[in-house]
C-alpha cells in the first residue's frame, strides 16, 4: 500500500515522504493513529500544494524543540531516596518521576521521549537522554542522593 507520512514515524520515515508499507500495518496501526494518508492522486496533489505551509510549520516546530533542548541541557533534577545502612537504595527514580519534575519546570515531555532503559536504583549523578525528535536530543543530569533520616 502506498502512503504519505503525515508525521515522523520511527523506523519508517519523515513527514512528507511517500512509502510503500504492508496493507495490515497501514490499516491497523498507521491510519488509526493519523500517521499516514493513502497516496491517491488527489492526496498527492494536495500534499504538494501545501508544501510551503508544511515546511514553515516544521521549521517553527524544530526551532521550538531546539530551544527546549537548550533549556533541558541546563537542568539538573535532584531526587532524594531512603538508603539502608548497607548503602542499598529503597525505591528508585523512574521515568514518571522525571516527567513530574520537568512538568513542574513547565516542560512537557512524553514518557516515550525519555531514553531510560531501567529505573535508577543507585545514588549518584546520571545523564539521561531525551529524544524530542529523531534528530533533536537533549541530555539532562539527574542527581540521586541518600535521604537523611
Amino acid at each position: 500500500m502506498k502512503v504519505i507520512l503525515k508525521k515522523d514515524v520511527s523506523n519508517l520515515g519523515h513527514s512528507g515522504e511517500i512509502k510503500i508499507v504492508k496493507d495490515g500495518y497501514a490499516r491497523n496501526f498507521l491510519m488509526p493513529r493519523g500517521l499516514v494518508e493513502l497516496a491517491t492522486e488527489g492526496a498527492l496533489r494536495a500534499w504538494q500544494n501545501s508544501a510551503d505551509k508544511r515546511t514553515k510549520r516544521v521549521t517553527a516546530e524544530n526551532d521550538a524543540l531546539k530551544e527546549l533542548a537548550k533549556r533541558l541541557g541546563a537542568i539538573t533534577l535532584s531526587f532524594s531516596r531512603p538508603v539502608s545502612e548497607d548503602g542499598v537504595m529503597f525505591g528508585s527514580v523512574a521515568k514518571s518521576d522525571l516527567i513530574k519534575n520537568l512538568a513542574a519546570a513547565d516542560m512537557e515531555i512524553h514518557k516515550d521521549m525519555i531514553k531510560l532503559p531501567a529505573s535508577l536504583k543507585a545514588v549518584g549523578t546520571f545523564e539521561v537522554e531525551i529524544v524530542l525528535k529523531s534528530d533533536i536530543t537533549a541530555k539532562i543530569k539527574v542527581a540521586v542522593s541518600a535521604q537523611s533520616k
